[in-house]
C-alpha cells in the first residue's frame, strides 16, 4: 500500500510562527507555533531577530512532525507564508544578519521617503511599482540598513551582503544557507518591496537606482508555485523535499479563499487588516489611495493582480488595550466586555499608532479617541476598538468598488479576529453586505500549501481547491441605513481630526 503523502506550510507571521501538515482534503493534520519577541529600541521602530525567528521555525517544523506522527519523507512539497515587507540583509557566507530585521510597520525610513518623492508627490512610482511611497515597504529599508549600518555599504560592494524579506530568508535557509541555499523571492513579495516592475514582473533598473539598492543584492523573482530548491540535509527536514510555493501572506489568503475569479474579495483580520479584490490579468492603477499589488502567479500561468488595501492596527489594537491598559487579561476578552454596553456611547478610536495606511496613506497621523464623557465607561471603549476595525474595511470596501467599477456582492473574512461574534456582525452591519466565513480559517497557510501542492501534482488544478471550499458560517447586515450612515459619518470626522 502506497504511503500517504501530505504538504507542509510555514506560516512566518508578525509575532509568531507556525507550521502546519495537511492532507488531500485540504484539512489540517497538525500543527505547532511559537512566538518571537518584538524590539521597539526607539519610537516608531519595530524589530525581529532574523536568528531566532529562524530557530521558532526550525522548532515548529519539529513540533508539527512530531504531533502529525509521520515522516518527513511523506511530505510531497513545503509551501511558505510570511510577514511581508520585513526586511533582512546578511552574509551569505556565514549567514549571519548585518541587522535585526526591520518589521513591515516600522516608520524610521519616513524622512527618507520624503526625500525622493518627487516635487512632494508621494504617487510618484505608482505607475511602476502599484505601491505609494511609504515606510510600509521593504526598498526604503534596505536603503536604510545600506547607510547606516556599519560595514553595510563595504560589504554590499563586495558581494557580501544579500537582502530577503522573510520568504527568501527562510527558503535561502531551508535549502542549504552558506551551502548552496537558493536566493528566490515571489512575484507577490517582490511586488512589495517597490522595487519590481508590476508589467515586466522583474527587477526595475530605474527603481534600484533611485533607492540605491544593487541588483546583486536581490533574489530571482520566480512565481508563486514551482520547485525553488530541496531540502539540504542540515536542516528540520531532512534533505530532498521539494520547496515548491511561496506567497505573501495576504496574497496567500486571496488563494487560500479560492478567491481566483475577478471581483472576488477577501478581508483578513490579524495584526493589521487587509482586504484584497482579485482584479484578473490586469493590474489596475488605484485613484483612492489602494496598492496595486500581484495577486498571485501559479508556475508558467499568467499573474493574476489584485488592488489591496492595507490596515496597519487591528488585532494588535486589542493587545495593546490588554497590554497597555489592562482592561482584559486574554485578547478574546474583549467581545464579552464589549457586549456590557449596547452601542459605542458616541466615542470613535482611531489607531493611528503608525500614521494611517489606506486609504489616507498619512504618516503624520496619530491615534485619538475622541467624543469622551463622563458616561464613557471601558465596556464603550471595548466596542469602539472592534468598530474601528470594521469602520477601517468599510473605507476600503468601498474604495474597492470605486476602483474597480465593481458592486462587491459579499466579503470573505478569515484571520483570528473572525471568532468574534460582534466584530463580524457590525462589519456586516456597516458594510451592509453579507461577510461570509469559510470552515477552514487557516487560509494564508493554506493558501501557501495550495500553491506548493499544485507545484509538485499534489493536487491536479484550481478547480480541484475550488471544491474544498465550504461555508462555516454568513454575517447579514441588519442594521437600518439612517443608523449605518450616522456612525460612519462620526468615523470619518474622528479620521480627519487624527491628522496632525
Amino acid at each position: 500500500m502506497a504511503t500517504e503523502k501530505f504538504i507542509g506550510a510555514i506560516d512566518q507571521g508578525t509575532t509568531s510562527s507556525r507550521f502546519f501538515i495537511f492532507n488531500y482534503q485540504g484539512n489540517i493534520i497538525s500543527t505547532h507555533q511559537l512566538e518571537h519577541r518584538q524590539i521597539y529600541s526607539k519610537p516608531g521602530w519595530v524589530e525581529h531577530d532574523p536568528t531566532e525567528i529562524l530557530d521558532r521555525v526550525n522548532d515548529c517544523i519539529k513540533g508539527g512532525l512530531q504531533k502529525a506522527a509521520i515522516n518527513r519523507d511523506q511530505l510531497a512539497g513545503i509551501g511558505i507564508t510570511n510577514q511581508r515587507e520585513t526586511t533582512i540583509v546578511w552574509n551569505p557566507k556565514t549567514g549571519k544578519p548585518y541587522y535585526n530585521a526591520i518589521v513591515w510597520q516600522d516608520t524610521r525610513t519616513e524622512a527618507l521617503c520624503n526625500e525622493m518623492a518627487a516635487n512632494g508627490d508621494m504617487d510618484c512610482f505608482r505607475d511602476k511599482v502599484g505601491l505609494p511611497l511609504a515606510t510600509y515597504f521593504s526598498g526604503p529599508k534596505i536603503k536604510w540598513i545600506i547607510d547606516n549600518i556599519d560595514g553595510v555599504k563595504k560589504a554590499v560592494d563586495a558581494g557580501d551582503a544579500i537582502f530577503g524579506n522573510i520568504d527568501t530568508w527562510l527558503i535561502w535557509w531551508l535549502t542549504g544557507g552558506p551551502d548552496g541555499g537558493v536566493h528566490v523571492t515571489d512575484v507577490t513579495n517582490a511586488s512589495r518591496t517597490m522595487l519590481m516592475n508590476l508589467e515586466t514582473l522583474d527587477w526595475d533598473p530605474e527603481m534600484l537606482t533611485i533607492m540605491g539598492v544593487p541588483r546583486q543584492m536581490l533574489p530571482d523573482i520566480k512565481s508563486s508555485s514551482e520547485i525553488y530548491g530541496y531540502t539540504s540535509a542540515s536542516g528540520a527536514f531532512g534533505d530532498k523535499i521539494p520547496v515548491s510555493g511561496d506567497l505573501g501572506d495576504q496574497q496567500a489568503a486571496l488563494f487560500g479563499q479560492t478567491c481566483f475569479t475577478p471581483g472576488e474579495a477577501k478581508n483578513t483580520y490579524g495584526t493589521g487588516c487587509f482586504m484584497l479584490l482579485n482584479t484578473g490579468g490586469k493590474s489596475v492603477q488605484s485613484q483612492f489611495g489602494l496598492l496595486t499589488t500581484v495577486g498571485y502567479k501559479i508556475g508558467n500561468q499568467p499573474a493574476v493582480y489584485a488592488l489591496e488595501g492595507s490596515i496597519a492596527i487591528a488585532g494588535s489594537l486589542v493587545q495593546w488595550v490588554r497590554d497597555n491598559l489592562g482592561l482584559i487579561k486574554e485578547s478574546h476578552d474583549i467581545e464579552a466586555l464589549a457586549l456590557t454596553v449596547d452601542d459605542n456611547g458616541g466615542i470613535y478610536f482611531v489607531p493611528a499608532f503608525s500614521g494611517l495606511f489606506a486609504p489616507h496613506w498619512r504618516s503624520d497621523a496619530r491615534g485619538l479617541i475622541t467624543g469622551m464623557t463622563h458616561y464613557i465607561n471601558k465596556g464603550h471603549i471595548a466596542r469602539s476598538v472592534l468598530e474601528s476595525c470594521a469602520f477601517q474595511a468599510k473605507e476600503i470596501f468601498e474604495a474597492m468598488e470605486k476602483d474597480s467599477g465593481i458592486k462587491l456582492k459579499k466579503l470573505k473574512v478569515d484571520g483570528g479576529m473572525v471568532q468574534n461574534e460582534l466584530l463580524m456582525q457590525f462589519q456586516a452591519d456597516i458594510l451592509d453586505t453579507p461577510v461570509i466565513c469559510p470552515k477552514n480559517r487557516e487560509t494564508s497557510v493554506l493558501g501557501a500549501a495550495y500553491a506548493a501542492g499544485l507545484a509538485v501534482g499534489f493536487w491536479k488544478d484550481q478547480s480541484e481547491l475550488k471544491a474544498q471550499w465550504a461555508i462555516d458560517k454568513t454575517w447579514e447586515g441588519k442594521m437600518p441605513e439612517k443608523t449605518r450612515q450616522a456612525l460612519y459619518d462620526g468615523w470619518i470626522k474622528a479620521v480627519r481630526r487624527s491628522y496632525s
